[in-house]
């Protein structure tokens, strides 16, 4: 059983609070309160990043004290909305929120994933007709091993996950997410992921 923080109550991480909970870890859920979010942290092992992309750069930074040495694991996507609401461009092109946290929170091991699906195919990735594709950014291959571990108890098979390297590889990731307006104009709201087939 491992003590894991998700931060942000929203659609997100209400879906990964739930799984990773049935899965028999032990899950606080913060809200969006600076107070919430650093009492949590504080007592977890590993804190999960579901706060909105555009301001979880400040929000973490605020928790630089309670995150040394934790592992951050970042399911977002920073990115500045259309008038739809929908993705529209990427808040740090050129770079991914992802290397933004690793940059400004050098005590803390960053691992980038989950962000290139819908929310829904996050916590049931056999749902979908194809076998989905889960991607892995960090610089820590010990951190990315456990996340890989919490992965596989939500459900994702071993060979769908895929390690792409450092967390600079998460700027290709993140940019995965300009698809999400146009999948989502082009088909609904349905569950969808990126995968790559061999």
């Amino acid at each position: 059983m491992t003590m894991i923080a998700v931060l942000g109550n929203g659609r997100v991480g209400g879906s990964l609070s739930a799984a990773l909970t049935r899965a028999g870890h032990e899950v606080t859920v913060a809200d969006r309160s600076p107070a919430a979010a650093a009492d949590a942290a504080r007592s977890a092992q590993i804190v999960i990043n579901a706060t909105p992309g555009a301001s979880s750069l400040e929000r973490l930074l605020a928790l630089r004290e309670e995150l040394e040495g934790k592992i951050l694991v970042d399911v977002s996507n920073a990115t500045v909305d259309g008038p739809d609401g929908l993705p529209a461009n990427l808040l740090y092109p050129g770079s991914s929120l992802g290397r933004q946290l690793q940059e400004v929170l050098p005590g803390t091991r960053v691992v980038k994933t989950l962000n290139t699906m819908l929310y829904t195919v996050m916590t049931a990735p056999t749902a979908l007709a194809h076998p989905p594709t889960a991607f892995l950014s960090g610089e820590d291959p010990g951190a990315k091993q456990i996340v890989h571990g919490l992965l596989e108890d939500l459900g994702w098979h071993r060979d769908w996950i895929t390690d792409l390297g450092g967390i600079d590889t998460a700027q290709a990731a993140e940019a995965a997410v300009l698809f999400v307006p146009h999948v989502i104009r082009s088909s609904g709201f349905a569950p969808f992921a990126i995968s790559i087939t061999r």
